[in-house]
C-alpha cells in the first residue's frame, strides 16, 4: 500500500487549468487574519520574447504538474511567517494580456511574503513540469522549459 500524503492546511489553492485564471480566486485563498502581507505574482502572456513579435503561444503540462506544484507549494509554506500559499497555472493556447499563472503568499509581515513568493515562482517555472510553446511572427516556433 502506498504512502498516504497530506497537504498542508496552509496550502489554500493549487490547480493547472485549461480556462482563464482569476486573480481574484487566488487573493481570496490566502486572506487570512493573521497574515499581514500579501504578496502575489503575475505572470501575462506578453507579444514578444525578447526581440521576437509572438504571434501564439500554448502551455502543456506533464500528468504529474498538480502534484509537482503541490510539492513546492507545501515547501514554501514552511517557510517561518509563512500563513497561506495559493497557485494555478494555466494550460492550452493563450492570447496576449491571458493570464499564465497567479501564486500568492500570505506572511505575518511583508518581507517574508515577498521573500516566500519570488521563491514560489522560481520554484514553480523550475520544478512543475509546464512547457511553452511560442509561434513567432516568421514562422519560426520554439519550446520553452523543456
Amino acid at each position: 500500500m502506498g504512502a498516504v500524503s497530506t497537504v498542508p492546511a496552509a496550502v489554500r489553492l493549487i490547480g493547472i487549468r485549461d480556462t482563464p485564471l482569476s486573480i481574484d480566486e487566488v487573493f481570496a485563498a490566502v486572506r487570512d487574519p493573521a497574515a499581514g502581507g500579501v504578496c502575489l505574482f503575475v505572470g501575462v502572456v506578453r507579444d514578444h520574447d525578447g526581440s521576437r513579435d509572438v504571434t501564439a503561444l500554448e502551455y502543456s503540462s506533464h500528468p504529474s504538474a498538480a502534484d509537482r506544484l503541490t510539492e513546492v507549494a507545501t515547501a514554501v509554506s514552511t517557510v517561518d511567517d509563512v500563513i497561506a500559499v495559493a497557485a494555478v497555472h494555466r494550460v492550452g493556447p493563450l492570447a496576449v494580456g491571458d493570464l499564465a499563472v497567479v501564486c500568492a503568499v500570505a506572511a505575518g509581515h511583508r518581507p517574508a511574503a515577498f521573500a516566500a513568493c519570488r521563491r514560489f515562482i522560481d520554484e514553480l517555472k523550475d520544478q512543475v513540469p509546464v512547457w511553452k510553446h511560442e509561434t513567432f511572427l516568421d514562422g519560426d516556433a520554439t519550446w520553452v522549459g523543456l
